[in-house]
Parts: structure tokens; C-alpha cells; sequence
């Protein structure tokens, strides 16, 4: 029985991935936020473990899991959370910056450096969900794009770093997935939002799960996922 250590299982493709893991019995370890939160990832996906720490305040998260048991064992670690604010780079605040910076791109490899011990021992996965605008930038997106161009880094780095240890890592780059961030993305768009004209989250699960369960002998690197109509 594999355990995974998920981000942002709470909605969108980090709820449709930790669905099929917590389905077909697998251990879950989900990060929360704050308590409240927790308790509520606990109650839908009973049996899940939880551990309690703010993606934004990456300094603090070492704090927190002082205080907290992290699991003895991880299989994979999925980078799924994320957050999203556009704007001209003329009107973004160093505020707007730092928030996507830190939650998409910092806490990554926060919780990337605590959890490489386990990984290592059990030559686990690491999988960066990205977006595409970590491979193009448009107007409106220079921050939300900066820090999924530096998450392409990182997990480049980390590939390099840790394939002597047998450790995978794994860049997903979908394109517009209906879910509540895509929503939020149209609204400061100013525009309609139609969910049946993007990417159903259980399809870029389906991507996800494919490359954790990829026989040892194999390694998705890199891996596009667009919308098909």
C-alpha cells in the first residue's frame, strides 16, 4: 500500500487525484491550511491522515511540522495546490507577488526538502502540477507565470539531484481545467465561465495517477495536457 502526501486535495485536480488514490485503498496524507480545513479533508476522505500548514508562510512550515508526526513513509509527494492573481505588471504590489511566489513555487520545495528523506528510501515520486504558463507567458500573467517558470526549475534541478537516489519527478503542465480557480480566472478576465469548455479535472488526475503507477524501468519527465474540443 503506497502513501501519498498531497497538496490542494481540497477542490479541483488535487480532490479528483486524492479520490482515486483514497478509492482504491492507498494511504493519504493530506496538507491543510489551518485546522478547520483539516477537519474537513478528514471527514471526506475518512482514514486520511492530515497535517496542518500554510502554503503561504513557507518560512513557517518547519514550525509547524515540529509540532506535528510526519509520516514514517511516502511514496509520492503531489504538488497539486496553487494560486492564481493577474494583472499588468505596471499595477501588480510586491503583496501580489509574494503570495503566488511563495504558495506555487517556495512551499514546493519546502515541502519538497522535508519529505526527500523518505522519498529516497523508498525511491518515491515527486510530481510538480504546473500549468501551462510555466512554458509561455502572456499579458496579465507575469507573476502567475514567474513562479510556475521557477517550479519548472525546480523540478528540473531536483530530477537531476535525486535520479541517483531512484527518485521520479514529474512536471504536469495542464491547460484550462474546470475548476474553482479557472473560474476565478475569468472573473478577473471579465469573462463568462463555461466549465464544459475546459479540461475535466478527473482527466489530468488520470495523467497523474498514470505517471506515479509507470513500472520502475520508466520516468514521465515532462507531460502537456490540453483541452480536447
Amino acid at each position: 500500500m503506497a502513501t501519498h502526501v498531497i497538496t490542494g486535495a481540497g477542490s479541483g485536480i488535487g480532490a479528483a487525484v486524492a479520490r482515486r488514490l483514497h478509492a482504491r485503498g492507498d494511504e493519504l496524507v493530506l496538507l491543510a491550511r489551518d485546522a478547520g480545513r483539516a477537519k474537513e479533508l478528514a471527514g471526506e476522505f475518512p482514514g486520511a491522515r492530515t497535517l496542518v500548514g500554510d502554503l503561504a508562510d513557507p518560512d513557517r512550515l518547519s514550525w509547524a511540522f515540529s509540532h506535528q508526526s510526519l509520516p514514517d513513509r511516502v511514496d509520492s509527494l503531489l504538488h497539486i495546490a496553487g494560486v492564481v492573481d493577474l494583472g499588468p505588471v505596471g499595477d501588480l504590489t510586491p503583496k501580489t507577488w509574494h503570495h503566488q511566489l511563495n504558495v506555487n513555487l517556495v512551499a514546493p520545495a519546502e515541502l519538497t526538502r522535508h519529505f526527500l528523506p523518505q522519498l529516497r528510501v523508498t525511491k518515491g515520486h515527486v510530481v510538480f502540477v504546473n500549468s501551462g504558463a510555466g512554458l509561455n507567458a502572456h499579458a496579465e500573467w507575469s507573476a502567475y507565470a514567474a513562479s510556475k517558470h521557477g517550479l519548472r526549475a525546480l523540478a528540473d534541478s531536483l530530477r537531476h539531484e535525486e535520479h541517483g537516489n531512484g527518485v521520479r519527478v514529474t512536471s504536469v503542465y495542464p491547460g484550462r481545467t474546470a475548476s474553482p480557480m479557472q473560474a476565478k480566472v475569468h472573473q478577473q478576465e471579465g469573462k463568462a465561465y463555461d466549465p464544459e469548455k475546459w479540461i475535466d479535472p478527473e482527466s489530468v488526475a488520470t495523467t497523474i495517477v498514470m505517471a506515479i503507477d509507470l513500472p520502475r524501468d520508466a520516468e514521465v519527465n515532462d507531460l502537456s495536457v490540453r483541452p480536447g474540443s
